[in-house]
């Protein structure tokens, strides 16, 4: 019902169903590109004459590019400290900012690696791992492999990615011998596979925020996609995805 109110006020703003389009700019941490491509399919057909602007990449670049002027009405961060930077800048509104999914940190790799702990890693030559001043997956694994005991020992071997997907990339050609990425980017992993499940009580909780920017609160085409992104039907292409919703 939400869904169906939000479109309908988008089609009156629009000049009561005129073919007008609209854009919606979105900012979406690159561990969701899929997830947002196939919710971005599952809602055209009831926005026809919007067109949807989808932007990947790291959440830390992203929000650096938003904080310059980037085009963007709503952002997806893979975690709270990225969303929190764009807020303490005016540029997302803290009231309209809500949980939209979480996710949990996994090591894969090409298949036989002896990993049975985060212990075993000392023996592998080559980790990659997003850069963790601007990409979540790697703060969150830096944050695990410290409370492990063991960030300064492995320290030389960490092979930096610019976000989660270049880690996955890199895991996948057989370039390093093991990548920390998310449990929903291993499922779209090819050639590695998951080797360990990082232990939660090392690292909080993945959550990714979303929320309208400024901009975007003044976008009715936007404000609708918002709304329809807290509907069931979103929440079961999250699941689909691999995502845990509330």
């Amino acid at each position: 019902m939400k869904c169906a109110l939000a479109v309908l006020f988008l089609c009156l703003s629009l000049g009561g169903g005129s073919a007008v389009a609209a854009e919606v700019h979105l900012s979406v941490a690159a561990s969701m590109t899929d997830a947002t491509r196939a919710l971005i399919a599952g809602y055209e057909p009831s926005a026809a004459a919007v067109t949807i602007l989808p932007n990947f990449g790291s959440s830390g670049a992203l929000a650096r590019q938003i904080a310059q002027g980037a085009p963007a009405d709503l952002f997806v961060s893979a975690n709270p400290k990225w969303m929190d930077f764009l807020v303490t800048q005016q540029l997302v509104p803290a009231a309209g900012v809500r949980t939209f999914a979480f996710n949990s940190l996994v090591l894969v790799g090409r298949k036989g690696a002896a990993i049975a702990s985060l212990a075993d890693l000392v023996s592998l030559r080559r980790i990659a791992i997003g850069s963790p001043k601007s990409v979540p997956a790697g703060d969150y694994a830096a944050h695990a492999l410290k409370a492990a005991g063991l960030y300064n020992q492995l320290a030389g071997k960490l092979v930096l990615a610019q976000d989660v997907r270049q880690a996955l990339a890199y895991a996948e050609r057989g370039e390093v011998d093991a990548a920390f990425v998310y449990q929903t980017d291993a499922l779209l992993a090819k050639e590695a596979v998951i080797l360990l499940e990082v232990p939660q009580k090392l690292y909080d909780r993945v959550r990714y925020p979303v929320g309208l920017t400024e901009q975007g609160t003044r976008n009715p085409a936007a404000v609708a996609f918002y709304t329809y992104l807290q509907t069931p039907a979103a929440a079961q292409i999250l699941k689909k995805y691999g995502f845990a919703v509330q």
